[in-house]
């Protein structure tokens, strides 16, 4: 869900930065069935450097890579390699190289809240954070626009896969409207007429509306992605195939046969202190048994760990998340008004140790998922709650080891996973020759400690490197842009 707080509308705030950040003309042509991205000229030796393929949890120890024209063509040794003339030379000082990160449920703040000419900028936090591919999760025409621009090299950003306008019952930001059966058959072949790439489903959409979307999307061959109501319900998406977003629904389908509600914690039950005394009647072998069908359904789960439970369950102080790298990347604007919200929110007569075992509950749920074989999305749902995409993406890490995962496992819900949900097994999402050279140098083994992949030296987009210091460059340009300073005659008048 696009979380809320209080009675903020439907679509979250989306805010934008100011700075533009363009790629390199000697963008060569994009190659691959599903790259959208452009691949850069140039030969590149990353050597001396720990390679953290995503094939397997074997580490390959001082090895050497080699990419041409944004492409990795060698993977060795360091010993074996020997680097054509000409190439430039990465030094990893025995730091680890891992695939680049796939965020698959980000937003941006240029979606409305700020001009969508800074959205280049976020895209270059995104990067700076080792982000290289991403989803946007309530399209428009201005994605559209720039997805095209990042695939041909015109603006240096992650990989984009932009899902459809937000599809809901009631009028809001960026909302197509569904009235009726006949709506929801249009909606979608709006969204394929568009080019968009997955049909996404937000708030109200049930019964035979449902029904008439998921069917009219089968036979377009697009994915449904988003919500689920718990009207709905989990059996019922897990038989339509669609890829759920925030665990939606499984508390009311978990409830037990003697429970004395039928409503619980999805979506705006959460606001409904009345349905908290649900979480008392989780039907523990139930909450097995959807996780179970979730696996055998072979549905994709993008759970947001970390920004449902940080909103609703187990938060951060107020001094934590001030301290947070990424509070100077909010629009001051809204820290007032989302702090307000918050502090009304827990201050409603619900004891912690309920709002804790929400959280509980949910880490509990992706375990079992997990360990059924079931497939997870990383994703942040970042920038909402005062969490913003990159950062909000390595806390989703370390979220889902603390759930259960493996570092490795939880690596690989933003590599290897990324890559097969989106059809992209043989163009990235692991290091492998002819992949593309989408790739992030850090600090630290990952699969010791998932805490380390924030750690970045150095980050590799399509075969451009973008070193330390620019990533810090480009942090700092969007924090400028993100709540510039006051016009210098404004200055003056004060």
């Amino acid at each position: 869900m696009i979380a809320v707080l209080s009675r903020v509308s439907v679509v979250l705030f989306r805010f934008a930065l100011l700075a533009v950040l363009t790629g390199s003309l000697a963008a060569a042509q994009v190659g691959g069935p599903t790259t959208r991205g452009a691949l850069f000229k140039g030969t590149v030796v990353i050597s001396n450097v720990n390679v953290v393929a995503m094939t397997s949890e074997k580490v390959l120890r001082n090895a050497a890579v080699l990419i041409r024209d944004g492409r990795i063509e060698r993977v060795v040794p360091g010993s074996r390699l020997r680097a054509p003339r000409g190439a430039r030379h990465i030094d990893g000082a025995g730091g680890y190289l891992i695939p680049g990160l796939g965020d698959m449920h980000t937003h941006l703040y240029a979606d409305g809240t700020l001009p969508e000419a800074v959205a280049p900028a976020e895209l270059g936090v995104m990067l700076a954070n080792g982000v290289t591919t991403i989803r946007l999760m309530g399209g428009n025409p201005h994605q559209l626009r720039l997805r095209g621009q990042v695939a041909r090299g015109e603006v240096l950003g992650p990989q984009l896969w932009v899902s459809g306008p937000y599809l809901a019952n009631k009028a809001g930001d960026g909302v197509r409207v569904i009235a009726s059966v006949e709506d929801a058959r249009l909606a979608v072949r709006e969204v394929v007429a568009a080019g968009y790439d997955f049909v996404k489903i937000t708030f109200g959409i049930t019964g035979a509306t449902y029904d008439a979307l998921v069917d009219e999307a089968r036979a377009a061959r697009i994915r449904v992605v988003g919500h689920v109501e718990p009207a709905v319900g989990v059996r019922r998406a897990l038989a339509a195939g669609q890829q759920i977003e925030h665990l939606d629904a499984y508390f009311e389908g978990a409830l037990s046969d003697a429970a004395p509600m039928q409503e619980s914690v999805t979506q705006y039950g959460v606001y409904r202190p009345a349905n908290w005394v649900s979480l008392d009647h989780i039907d523990d072998k139930k909450l097995t048994e959807l996780a179970v069908a979730t696996a055998r359904a072979g549905v994709w789960s993008g759970p947001t760990l970390e920004m449902f439970n940080r909103a609703f369950g187990d938060p951060f102080t107020d001094d934590e998340l001030k301290a947070l790298p990424d509070w100077e990347l909010i629009p001051e604007k809204i820290k007032a008004p989302y702090m307000r919200s918050r502090q009304r929110y827990w201050a409603q007569p619900i004891p912690r140790e309920t709002r804790q075992r929400y959280a509980v509950i949910r880490n509990t749920l992706v375990k079992r998922i997990h360990d059924a074989g079931g497939k997870i999305l990383a994703g942040s749902d970042g920038p909402d709650l005062l969490m913003v995409y990159g950062y909000g993406l390595h806390r989703e890490l370390q979220a889902l080891v603390k759930a259960g995962l493996t570092p490795y496992q939880a690596l690989a819900t933003a590599t290897s996973n990324v890559a097969e949900f989106l059809g992209g097994t043989q163009d990235f999402g692991t290091i492998q020759p002819k992949r593309r050279a989408d790739l992030v140098l850090i600090k630290g083994n990952p699969l010791d400690d998932i805490r380390n992949t924030q750690n970045i030296e150095g980050v590799m987009i399509g075969g451009r490197w973008l070193a330390k210091d620019e990533l810090g460059k480009m942090i700092a340009a969007a924090k400028v842009a993100i709540n510039p300073p006051p016009a210098a005659g404004n200055a003056a008048g004060k």
